[in-house]
């Protein structure tokens, strides 16, 4: 494989590329992990809504409506 030889200024070019690139993989990771956050959040948002209207239907002497739920995660 012959070696060539890279100039300063294009070995400058390239190591801010690869910081561009670098920052970017950042970003991404830190939207990435904020979204599984806000996936939990909805989860417990959810598992305690249905209490609550089980609390709601339990207060008023009455069953709630029997809903087959599918099981996520």
């Amino acid at each position: 494989m012959e070696r060539q030889d890279v100039s300063d200024r294009q070995l400058e070019a390239l190591l801010d590329r690869l910081d561009a690139v670098t920052r970017e993989l950042e970003r991404l990771n830190r939207r990435l992990e904020a979204q599984e956050g806000f996936l939990l959040v909805a989860k417990e948002l959810r598992q305690l809504n249905e209490s609550l209207s089980a609390i709601a239907y339990a207060a008023l002497g009455q069953s709630g409506p029997h809903v087959r739920r599918r099981r996520t995660g």
